[in-house]
């Protein structure tokens, strides 16, 4: 019992490794990664060579597939692009176990110590994020070397060796156990490692190692279309058809485990080797061979899973991605451009107000109404896909923008809030007993929403350029707008105080409705407070203007 745990303890370790470098990495170059793959897939094979590059950094073929699935979703590459990604992918992956494969154990404490002393000295900064994956890189290594010292022990007993023979004659079970655990594991790469590590302790003869490995790299593949089950169909393209890659390629190679085995044996006789360059092998030759049939594969997963056609009226980008979660910093520009859209509805809304006001138009009173319910479902959206990225994997500007986000679309769902309010206050103060404002009061009314449509748009792009200029004339604006209202709501007690009879009869109205303007604009306003204060232009109780004066 002692002996299993000790194995079970050694690859959760292993896994745990593979994690650490793969969100490590992301968070040093996360945002990078993007635009190299974005960049590069300008042909087949450029879009290979990143995906080699991007995969041996993070560690990890699925994470890059995720990655590219959430490009094509967004329509920035093409869905041949993106499978021949996943061909380089694969071979980065493979490079990567049998960079691992060698006797680096000597430098498993090293990386470790250097990787602590980082991450606890400077864990804010970019040093403290590469500590952190040479956190995760020592412990792989410290993880395979364990998993050599338990296996010996537990495989060597009678009933295990009863239960390995089983399957050494069985490629289908060794390829489906190897695919689980490649599952299990979230990871082929420490499944391929864990294999090797087996195999060179003589604890699964090799022909099963080696369909294990096939399996592994057959699960690698399922997890990514499992991971994405939930997205949308353009998405699951992209893993669907790197596992019709990865079929096709295992259904090739099976039959062919022993030719490997009697060629490759006079050449390589280390067990370990065998194992990780089969791997290598396997990839090599399914990513070359099958690089020039991506358009075709593309065309076939198109015909399985075609695109369904939205109707004009309600298509839009999604961009909540589901399979972007597995990379923080894209799933952090996901939820930044679905909170710009719902800015787009409060704008739609506050600019109807206006119409509603002047032509006591019911119907689009109607119609702004249910747009609330709109903004409401999208914060909801935003909100629960914001609470599951992983804050850990998060830089420290990107846990900032993190915040930005939460803050940007709590003040545009209350400013819809307050719009339906005030549309609800129209109908049944105004549109209802059949009043009309004063001239004079409906030109300050006027004004007020002019300056609150100007303000809105000028908040959006503050939050989309974080820009500390735009962001202090938001606040001067706010100024302004509070000064106007004053102005304008003691003109009114003047015109009632002439005794005006359409001021009178709507005073109630007009009083409320400037004063939820007001509060509308404070609330678009307040977007510029965090942009101010991390610039360190803001101070407790005012603006510091010599700060500013410096800052671009």
């Amino acid at each position: 019992m002692k002996h299993l745990l000790n194995l079970l303890a050694a690859v959760a370790l292993l896994v745990w490794g593979t994690h650490l470098v793969r969100t490590g990495v992301l968070r040093v170059f996360g945002a990078n990664l993007r635009r190299v793959l974005v960049h590069s897939m300008r042909n087949r094979f450029t879009a290979a060579l990143s995906g080699i590059g991007v995969t041996a950094l993070v560690q990890s073929s699925t994470a890059t597939s995720l990655m590219t699935s959430s490009f094509v979703g967004q329509g920035l590459v093409t869905l041949p692009a993106a499978l021949a990604v996943m061909r380089g992918a694969d071979v980065g992956t493979a490079l990567m176990s049998v960079l691992f494969s060698t006797d680096l154990s000597w430098l498993s404490p090293l990386f470790i110590f250097v990787g602590v002393v980082l991450f606890i000295t400077r864990s804010s900064t970019a040093a403290g994020r590469v500590g952190r994956v040479l956190i995760g890189l020592g412990l792989m290594l410290l993880a395979l070397q364990l998993v050599v010292e338990a296996t010996g022990p537990l495989f060597s007993s009678p009933a295990m060796r009863a239960v390995l023979a089983s399957i050494s004659s069985d490629v289908l079970l060794e390829i489906t156990i190897g695919a689980g655990l490649a599952i299990l594991a979230y990871s082929s790469l420490a499944v391929v490692l864990l294999v090797a590590a087996m195999a060179s302790s003589n604890v699964v003869p090799l022909d099963v190692a080696l369909g294990l490995v096939l399996g592994a790299n057959l699960g690698s593949g399922l997890l990514a279309v499992l991971t994405t089950a939930k997205s949308a169909v353009s998405v699951r393209q992209v893993t669907v058809g790197n596992l019709l890659f990865k079929l096709l390629g295992v259904a090739i190679a099976a039959p062919f485990v022993g030719l490997y085995l009697r060629t490759a044996r006079p050449y390589v006789t280390d067990a370990t080797q065998l194992v990780v360059l089969y791997h290598l092998a396997f990839n090599v030759i399914v990513s070359i061979g099958f690089i020039g049939l991506t358009s075709r594969v593309a065309k076939i997963v198109s015909q399985l899973l075609p695109v369904p056609p939205e109707p004009t009226a309600t298509r839009r980008p999604q961009h909540l991605d589901p399979s972007a979660l597995s990379t923080p910093s894209l799933a952090i520009s996901n939820a930044a451009r679905e909170a710009l859209h719902q800015a787009d509805v409060v704008e739609t809304m506050l600019i109807g107000v206006l119409n509603v006001i002047r032509h006591n138009d019911v119907r689009l009173a109607a119609e702004l109404r249910k747009l609330d319910d709109t903004v409401d479902e999208l914060y909801s959206a935003i909100k629960y896909y914001m609470t599951k990225i992983s804050r850990e994997a998060l830089g420290e500007e990107e846990s900032r923008r993190w915040t930005d986000i939460i803050s940007f679309t709590i003040n545009m769902e209350q400013i819809g809030d307050i719009i339906e309010r005030v549309i609800i206050d129209i109908e049944d103060k105004k549109i209802r007993p059949q009043r009309n404002f004063s001239e004079a009061g409906m030109n300050e009314i006027v004004e007020l929403h002019q300056r609150l449509v100007a303000n809105l748009r000028l908040s959006m792009s503050v939050f989309l350029n974080g820009n500390v200029r735009d962001a202090q004339k938001l606040l001067e604006e706010k100024a302004r707008f509070r000064d106007l209202e004053r102005a304008y709501a003691n003109t009114h007690l003047g015109r009632l105080s002439d005794r005006t009879a359409s001021s009178m009869a709507t005073s109630s109205l007009h009083i409320d409705l400037i004063s939820d303007l007001k509060r509308i604009n404070s609330h678009i306003c307040s977007i510029a407070y965090p942009i101010l204060e991390s610039a360190g232009a803001l101070a407790p109780t005012r603006m510091r203007e010599s700060r500013l004066s410096t800052l671009e």
